[in-house]
């Protein structure tokens, strides 16, 4: 009985102790569930609270953004984020979609001028799984509103300057393009990274020509220059008044600074100083190029004929040969194409820059040695030496009256001599007969006439094509060098000589300093009108030349080309274009030879015999074609004009007298002839001159 209350009461505390438990769990889990309901909702309000917060950050940075871009755009607002897709050219003008401009139109943008962008890289991702951005900010102007929809095209200057230049794959990145407005620049300070820009001496007309490709500089931007074929890195140091401004139609002060550090960063040319050689190597087809100065005391020295200026050339012989091709301060690295002096002798080369006729400036003055065979091992020295008059090599035979005439301020007791044709005394005459005719021997090539020693002949030889004369083993080179063509860019193919008057007169793809715009442009080729082409004016200076500007004398909007025979004709013949125009032609094979100034025999050429007429097409040959030509249209076209306009004026009789020509208000500067106004001034030289 005792046992099984025992039993039964242990099972009811049992039971009470797991009821117990059953309810301290459930209690412990109500609690928990609250908790855990209370933490749930502490963080949905916390995130709710922080949605709201970051809403209104957003909203007012949206805000103040919207404020910026239209502060910054002066009341315009554009700003977007677009595909980046890279494109060639210079400059820093892009390319927008369609939209954009739509955008920008509306907001009655192209009333405030020109339009300026700035451009922002958006981080992203490389290919190496980095996440690449940049923090410069750059600006550029736009060129066309012709990009596709969600696409922005940049150039290289843009890409450079944003951080993007490398790895750039179309529509891989994103830009932020925004529409700003840009100050007017007054002063702009480059930093070139290398000595060889800065030793330049058109500076201002390079960087005024590459600026003319841009819209917009900033500071902190790399410009890359392309000048002579070398490109030079220049960095934007310093800009005003802001720092980014706009370079169109503005007067910009610019300053240029060489490079930090030691300042002696070159591209390519190696300083040398006058009087210490310096050594090298040169592959084959290659150019090691070196640099000295000339100060003014030098200078001086040699337009004085005091000293020489000599530059040597020695190479080991091994085989191995290089050439020597030196040029002033206007080309910077001389080549077969373009230089100023050459020597392409085997063996040891000299070229003297001081000599009759030579003017040496100071200035730097660029050496390259070119690598004609061989891997050549090579020392080049420049040296300068006490004048001394040079003797030729050889003796040339004097012709019968540089005999008489030197026979005349000898001595009366001298004579000829047979063999070598030269003076000498004649007691010794017998006796230097009788050595020359054993020993030396007259070369017989038509204008050599040089004596040689017999055994020397052998080696001397004369080149089919030039008729110079050389060393047997000196001749295969001078076939290659000298008359073996050359190919220009423009696609002309002419010997290294002709090739060097090519690309300094004729060449189209040549830099000049254009007489207009003062920029260092391309010439083009010679100019379609015949009137320019007789000025000398080139393809580009025709062109930039029909620009129109005020007269400084009365006002009136004339083409730039046309100034100075405007002054001339409306406000005194203070000069004569006409010789002008022939002063300042370069390349006279364009003119139609010579050009007379008091009449009209300027006529179109038609062949080289005959004239024909400009206006009725007619033809006249002879020796006194010119004259012809100008009779026939004095008489046969413009006194019957000068008739007509009488006639239709008023109804006096057509006399051509003087006193019709004092009822003409302007005359010729070139001819003299006088007609009514500018503008039958124009026609007449059009027709005539």
């Amino acid at each position: 009985m005792d046992f099984e209350l025992r039993a039964a009461k242990e099972k009811w505390e049992r039971e009470q102790r797991e009821k117990k438990e059953r309810a301290r769990a459930r209690l412990e889990r109500e609690r928990k569930a609250k908790d855990e309901a209370a933490r749930l909702r502490e963080a949905l309000e916390t995130s709710q609270r922080v949605r709201r917060i970051e809403a209104a950050e957003a909203s007012l940075a949206a805000q103040q953004q919207e404020e910026e871009d239209v502060q910054l755009g002066d009341g315009i607002r554009f700003n977007r984020l677009l595909k980046v897709i890279p494109i060639s050219g210079d400059g820093d003008k892009i390319r927008l979609p369609g939209s954009a401009f739509d955008a920008l139109t509306s907001q009655n943008a192209l009333d405030k001028g020109p339009m300026f962008f700035e451009v922002s890289a958006i981080p992203h991702h490389a290919p190496d799984g980095k996440t690449t951005s940049s923090n410069h900010v750059t600006h550029a102007g736009v060129l066309e509103f012709t990009a596709m929809e969600g696409f922005v095209e940049l150039p290289p200057h843009v890409l450079i300057n944003h951080g993007l230049s490398k790895g750039v794959v179309s529509g891989n990145i994103q830009a932020r393009i925004r529409y700003v407005r840009l100050p007017k620049g007054l002063y702009v300070k480059f930093q070139a990274e290398d000595l060889d820009f800065c030793e330049l001496i058109n500076q201002k007309a390079v960087l005024e020509t590459t600026l003319r490709q841009h819209a917009t500089l900033s500071q902190g931007d790399l410009l890359v220059v392309s000048h002579g074929g070398q490109e030079y890195r220049l960095h934007v140091l310093e800009v005003k008044p802001a720092s980014s401004v706009s370079v169109l139609e503005t007067d910009i002060e610019v300053d240029v600074v060489g490079p930090s550090g030691d300042g002696t960063r070159s591209t390519g040319r190696l300083p040398l100083n006058i009087g210490k050689p310096e050594g090298g190597i040169v592959e084959e087809g290659k150019y090691v190029y070196f640099k000295f100065n000339i100060d003014g005391q030098l200078s001086k020295a040699a337009g004085a004929g005091e000293v020489d200026i000599l530059i040597h050339l020695t190479s080991e012989d091994d085989g191995a040969d290089a050439d020597l091709y030196v040029s002033d301060h206007s080309i910077l690295f001389p080549t077969q194409h373009q230089h100023h002096w050459a020597s392409h002798n085997k063996g040891k080369k000299i070229v003297s820059l001081t000599g009759p006729g030579k003017n040496v400036e100071a200035g730097t003055y660029s050496i390259g040695v070119h690598g004609f065979k061989g891997l050549t091992k090579f020392a080049v020295l420049v040296e300068v030496t006490a004048h001394v008059e040079q003797r030729s090599q050889g003796q040339k035979l004097g012709s019968a009256r540089s005999v008489q005439e030197r026979g005349q301020q000898v001595q009366t007791d001298v004579a000829v001599c047979a063999n070598c044709k030269q003076l000498v005394p004649s007691r010794t005459l017998s006796l230097h007969e009788a050595y020359c005719i054993r020993h030396n021997t007259v070369c017989s090539h038509p204008d050599c006439g040089i004596v040689l020693r017999k055994e020397e002949m052998n080696n001397h030889v004369h080149c089919e094509r030039c008729g110079q004369a050389f060393g047997r083993e000196e001749l295969e080179k001078h076939m290659v060098v000298s008359h073996r063509p050359l190919q220009c860019a423009c696609g002309a193919e002419l010997p290294m000589e002709e090739m060097v008057t090519h690309r300094a007169t004729v060449c189209p793809l040549r830099k000049i300093t254009c007489k207009f715009c003062g920029d260092e442009v391309q010439a083009g080729g010679a100019s379609e009108n015949l009137r320019d082409r007789l000025r000398g004016l080139t393809q580009h200076e025709s062109s930039c030349g029909s620009r129109t500007d005020a007269c400084n004398l009365c006002g009136r909007s004339v083409m730039l080309k046309e100034m100075e025979l405007h002054r001339a004709a409306a406000h005194g013949p203070a000069s004569n274009p006409m010789k002008e125009m022939k002063a300042s032609n370069p390349n006279p094979n364009l003119a139609m030879k010579e050009v007379p100034e008091l009449n009209h025999s300027s006529a179109v050429i038609s062949d080289g015999k005959t004239l024909m007429c400009p206006i009725c097409s007619r033809e006249f040959g002879g020796v006194n074609s010119e004259q012809e030509v100008s009779f026939h249209m004095d008489h046969d076209h413009f006194l019957s004009m000068e008739i007509e306009d009488v006639q239709k004026s008023d109804s006096t009789p057509a006399i051509r007298s003087d006193t019709f020509r004092q009822t003409l208000s302007v005359s010729c500067p070139i001819c003299g002839m006088a007609v009514h106004s500018e503008r039958d001034l124009n026609s007449h030289i059009d027709l005539v001159h």
